[in-house]
Order: structure tokens, then C-alpha cells, then sequence
């Protein structure tokens, strides 16, 4: 045995220290091994819009639906399958309603925690024992246990059970046994959560999503390109920190930062109102949504047209200190005509809408004023030291990264920028080309090193510009579009100029040999892995699918955001995957929290059948059960060592 081996065993023997310890695990994961795999859920563009998010992680995108009428198929009707749903997705809100209506409320109880308990055995049926009692509330932990596991010994079983419930009942325990019921197919129903990208900006609450994430009992996050300006924000990046707030003040959503992250924008308010106080700011609208207050539209005007001159010269200034990104088009001041009032845009002049900048120096645009210095600087400072940001964004570090293999699949955000051949299109990065998986790779890295290197302040500084570079830059697969055309929305009239170009993936993924050339590229088998892709709202007004390439390629983001329900006529799509095989769940724009209680709504519309297995799958099938074998072989090797006395037991 080699000195390596040797120590991981060793090491492994402080674990397990004796031969039946060892023997015991060996057994209890080859069980493991041989249960159906747990169901998965994948979300994409959330976008800020909790209640809905938060709708779709009880409901399990219809899973717990589900769960129900297999359960009870056609022995009770579809109306009090309806209300079960409801008080398993909302219990606490739901009970008071039935409290506040309910003529015979104990026999009410003894009848839902009835069928909560079946519901609970199917939702566990597929988890050893040892890890639904990880997941039982503490408070109920051994009754839940007691009434969903089988007494074989038992005579009298319904006596049994009926015994337990009744008790419950009579000791006024019935409630709080039905939120922890509720909460625990909640939990078990999902057994993992992708989300693939963009939580933050246009929703109110991307904060209230991010506390709900990690809280979660078990997700990943592939990060999108709105993830990724507020991970630079909160890097200290002064582009990305401008550019998350010129997009939160659009969208009347100040509060998230205010309120949401304490974030002190009293700063950029006073600036606004003294430099831009009778200036022409009727260009810098406000998308608020019902819950805005009105009162402070005039002073958002201002504060959108300030923060929105400061991140056009901070970009500028990252654009001419970064020759590579080759974004040098985007430096539209230098192609302002300040006498004619217009502004020539790829060899086209304009009319420009609106040239009143009193901080703009047509000899030298890209310069901050003194007074826009101050300004960033304290912005900087708010968003580096916001404690409830920062807790936000490590999690995103930690469980977050550009893309993910797993169980076989490709999840990305994005694309993988392609040139219009379909080959892969090659990026410099800091003096080198990349292209395809090796483009993700160095762009993570530089991602990361934003954030945490601390020995290299010029490495650390150029991570942060390529954290804006993966937000906007022209070839970043998160982005995936030719320019963000900022400039061009606020100031030029004619739509023309505002095009936002997609990358060439966009027009060639429906070609097999294209689908097949990215699988491949990332090291997957072509013949069975699929993609799961978001970013792109799903246009289904005009007849688009979220299947593409024969169902090798899925885009799950169908519009979560309400900005984007118009054009698409649906509120997203979002991707089950279970023992059985793959569904997209089209999802229904989402009434409110109250309406989903009150009139029991719920908003998943259709079901589409991606894939069914040709036989179920297991638990050896997946990534897990493979790193399961690789524990069990160790653990086997460490039995063999104990036997052979190369490592000696441990008295316990």
C-alpha cells in the first residue's frame, strides 16, 4: 500500500474506527445506492419577484399537486385536493382562515392531519430513514416518525394511528402539528434546487429571495449576468455599484437597497438634487409598480439621470483601461456632436434626445467631477461595508459558479458564444484566447478573485472589470449579446440604434451538430445529456418553445419578471426531473400570496414531457451515487486494512 493511500485511510479510520463502524456505513450506503433518485427542481430568472418565487419553491412547480392525487387518485374531489394544496403550501395563513370558518374544527383536524400523514409517507417513501429523521422538526420529530413509519407488528394499526391523532387533537396540538406536517413534504417533496441564474434587479425583493436560498435545505446557482453586477458591486467594483443602482432607481425599486441592504443613498440624492435640479431629466422615467410612492418621482428622475452619467464615464473609464475587451464602440461621448446635438453610432448619425449634462466636459467626458468622486467613493464604501450584502453575495461564491455538470446535463445562464459558422468564438482574456469550456474556466476565476484575492491589488482590480466585462461585455456567454445599448435607449429616438444583437448561439440552437459540438466540449456524451439553459424569456405569444433541438436544449426562463409578461404571455417555465424523467412546468402569471390562500389559485398551467426513463433511475445512476461508490471502495479498503493489521481498531 503507498504512503497516499496509506494516510487517507488513516485519516478515514478517525471516522470509522472500528470494524463494525466501518461495516455499518459500507451497509447503510449501499442502501442509498439502490433508492429512486430524489426529484430536482430548476428555476431561472427569478428576477426579484419573491412572491412568486416563493410560491414556486412551496408548490415544488406542482410536484406536491402531484403528490396528492397519486395519493389519493379519485377518493376525494378536486376541490379538497385543492384546499390540501394550499394548507401544505401556506399552513400558518391557511389555518387561520379555516379556523376563523370551520363549524366543526376538531373533526376538521383529525380528517387533514389524516391525509397529511399519507401524504408525508409517499414524499419520504423514497428516503432512507436516517435522512427523513435529519429533516423532522425537532418539536415532533419522534410522533411524525411514529405515524408515518409501518408497525408490521401491530394488530390493530388504525387504532393505533387513530389514537395518536386524537391525542393530538385534544391537547390543542393539532395546528402546530400541521405546520410542521406542511413544511415537512415542503421539504422532502424537492430533494434539490438549481437555480440558473439572475436573481437580482427589476422585482422588489431580490433580497427577501436571497434569505429564502439559504435558508434552503440544499441548492446550487449558476450565476447570470444580474447576479454578477451585484457580486462586482459588492466586490467594490464602482461600474458594476453604479450600474446596480442606475438599474434599481429605474424600476422604482430604491427600497432594496435602502431597506433591503442598508445601503445609505442620501449621497447620491443630495447630488442629484443640487446638480440636476433644473436640468431636463424627462428622459430618466420611472417603471414603478403599484406599490411606488409618487411623492418621490421627481427626486428618482434626478437621481436616475446622475447615477446614469456617472456609470456611462466609470464604464469609459474601465473600457479605456481594458484595450482586450474590445468595447471601444461603446465610447459613444467621444462620438457626440455637443453643437449639432448629435452622436454618429456604428458610422450612423443620430439625433440625440437629450444633451444636458452639466457634469459632462466634452474635452475629457469620461472624467468624474469632484463632486461625482465624493459621490462613488460613498457608494463604494455603503456597498463594501453592507453586512447583509456581503452575507448575500459569499453565498453566492459558495454555492454559485458560471455553469455545472451534473448527473450527465450542462446548466449555464447564457451561452457559449459561437461565431456565426457555428464554431466556438474565441475571447482574449488579459492577452489570451479562450473559447467554449476554457472561456467559462478563466472567467470564474477572474470572478472569484474579485472578490477574495487580498495579496494582489492589480490582479484583484482586473477581476472586477471582467465582472463587468461578464455583465455587458460584447463576448461574455452570460450576457451573450453584441452591445448593451445603454446609451443608445436613453438618448436616440430611432430604435435602430438600440438593437441588441445576439450572439450567433442564439440562431444555431436548433442545429443537432451545434448542441452536440457544446455537450461535447464540456465533456458530456451527446447522445444523452441535455443543456438547461435560461436568460432568454420564451416568446410564446409567437408560437416559440422552450424545447429546442429535439429537447437536447431547454430554456426554462418564460418571463418570472412581470416587465417581461406581456411579451410572453406566460410567467416562466421551470424544469422537473425525478426517477421517472425530465417536465417543464409553464407557469401561470402569479395573482398574490392573499389570492393563492384565500381562493386556493395556483399557477402552474401545463406539464411538457421532455424525457421518460426507459427504466426508473436510482441513486447509483447520479453524480451522488458515484461518489457514494468511490466512499464505499475506500471503506472497503479500510476494512481490509483493519483485517490485515496495517491499521489498528481503536477501542471505543
Amino acid at each position: 500500500m503507498d504512503e497516499i493511500k496509506l494516510k487517507v485511510l488513516k485519516l478515514l479510520s478517525k471516522q470509522y474506527p472500528t470494524i463494525a463502524e466501518a461495516s455499518t456505513e459500507i451497509i447503510n450506503l449501499q442502501s442509498i445506492l439502490n433508492l429512486p433518485c430524489g426529484t430536482e427542481h430548476f428555476i431561472s430568472d427569478v428576477h426579484g419577484e419573491y412572491e412568486q418565487f416563493n410560491h414556486v419553491i412551496r408548490n415544488g412547480s406542482g410536484a406536491i399537486r402531484r403528490k396528492i392525487d397519486e395519493e389519493f387518485g379519485n377518493t376525494i374531489r378536486d376541490k379538497e385536493k385543492k384546499a390540501l394544496a394550499a394548507l401544505i403550501y401556506y399552513p400558518e395563513e391557511k389555518l387561520t382562515l379555516i379556523q376563523e370558518s370551520e363549524d366543526n374544527i376538531d373533526d376538521w383536524y383529525r380528517i387533514t392531519l389524516h391525509r397529511l400523514v399519507a401524504v408525508t409517507k409517499r414524499v419520504a417513501s423514497k428516503y432512507t430513514r436516517s435522512k427523513v429523521r435529519k429533516a423532522l422538526p425537532k418539536d415532533f420529530a419522534y410522533v411524525i416518525e411514529e405515524l408515518i413509519t409501518e408497525k408490521e407488528e401491530l394488530e390493530d394499526k388504525e387504532l393505533y394511528y387513530n389514537e395518536i391523532i386524537a391525542t393530538i387533537i385534544r391537547i390543542g396540538r393539532a395546528p402546530d402539528f400541521i405546520i410542521a406536517l406542511s413544511e415537512l413534504i415542503q421539504r422532502l417533496v424537492v430533494d434539490h434546487l438549481h437555480l440558473v441564474g439572475d436573481i437580482f434587479d427589476r422585482g422588489p425583493g431580490p433580497h427577501i429571495i436571497m434569505d429564502t436560498l439559504m435558508q434552503y435545505h440544499s441548492v446550487d446557482i449558476e450565476w447570470g449576468n444580474h447576479d454578477i453586477v451585484w457580486m462586482g458591486a459588492a466586490a467594490g467594483s464602482e461600474t458594476c455599484i453604479a450600474s446596480v443602482i442606475r438599474f434599481a432607481v429605474r424600476y422604482g425599486n430604491l427600497n432594496t437597497l435602502e431597506e433591503g441592504y442598508g445601503i445609505n443613498l442620501v449621497p447620491l440624492a443630495t447630488f442629484a438634487m443640487e446638480t440636476y435640479k433644473n436640468v431636463d431629466c424627462s428622459r430618466f422615467r420611472i417603471r414603478y409598480n403599484t406599490e411606488y410612492d409618487t411623492g418621490d418621482l421627481d427626486l428618482d428622475m434626478m437621481m436616475h439621470k446622475a447615477i446614469t452619467i456617472i456609470m456611462l464615464k466609470l464604464e469609459g473609464q474601465l473600457i479605456k483601461r481594458n484595450p482586450d475587451f474590445k468595447m471601444d464602440k461603446r465610447l459613444l461621448f467621444e462620438h457626440v456632436d455637443w453643437e449639432k446635438k448629435t452622436v454618429t453610432v456604428d458610422g450612423k448619425t443620430y439625433d440625440m434626445l437629450d444633451t444636458d449634462f452639466p457634469t459632462v466636459d466634452p474635452a475629457d467626458p469620461y472624467k468624474l467631477t469632484d463632486e461625482e468622486e465624493a459621490v462613488v467613493k460613498k457608494l463604494r464604501h455603503a456597498f463594501r461595508h453592507s453586512e447583509k450584502l456581503q452575507k448575500h453575495v459569499r453565498f453566492l461564491y459558495s454555492k454559485g459558479s458560471l455553469y455545472r455538470i451534473h448527473d450527465g446535463n450542462l446548466i449555464y445562464h447564457g451561452c457559449v458564444p459561437l461565431d456565426p459558422d457555428g464554431s466556438f468564438m474565441n475571447v482574449n482574456v488579459c492577452g489570451t484566447e479562450y473559447h467554449g469550456r476554457k472561456l467559462y474556466d478563466v472567467l470564474e476565476s477572474y470572478a472569484r478573485k474579485a472578490y477574495y484575492l487580498t495579496d494582489d491589488p492589480v490582479e484583484k482590480k482586473k477581476g472586477q472589470d471582467i465582472l463587468y466585462y461578464i455583465w455587458a461585455g460584447p463576448c461574455s456567454p452570460v450576457f451573450g449579446k453584441a452591445k448593451m445599448a445603454t446609451f443608445e435607449s436613453y438618448f436616440i429616438a430611432d430604435k435602430e440604434a438600440s438593437v441588441e444583437t445576439k450572439n450567433s448561439y442564439y440562431d444555431l440552437y436548433e442545429k443537432e451538430e451545434v448542441v452536440d459540438s457544446i455537450i461535447n466540449e464540456f465533456g458530456l456524451d451527446s447522445s444523452s445529456a441535455h443543456i438547461i439553459n435560461g436568460h432568454v424569456p420564451v416568446e410564446v405569444k409567437k408560437g416559440d418553445t422552450p424545447l429546442k433541438c429535439g429537447g437536447k436544449l431547454l430554456i426554462i426562463d418564460g418571463g418570472f419578471a412581470k416587465a417581461y409578461q406581456s411579451k410572453t404571455g406566460i410567467a416562466g417555465y421551470t424544469l422537473i426531473v425525478n426517477s421517472h424523467g425530465m417536465w417543464l412546468s409553464a407557469l401561470e402569471p402569479f395573482e398574490s400570496k392573499e389570492a393563492a390562500i384565500r381562493d386556493e389559485t395556483d399557477i402552474v398551467s401545463e406539464s411538457i414531457l421532455v424525457e421518460q426513463y426507459s427504466r426508473r433511475h436510482f441513486v447509483a445512476d447520479s453524480d451522488k451515487g458515484r461518489e457514494i461508490m468511490k466512499n464505499i471502495a475506500d471503506l472497503e479498503e479500510l476494512l481490509e486494512a483493519y483485517r490485515d493489521g496495517v491499521i489498528i481498531e481503536k477501542e471505543k
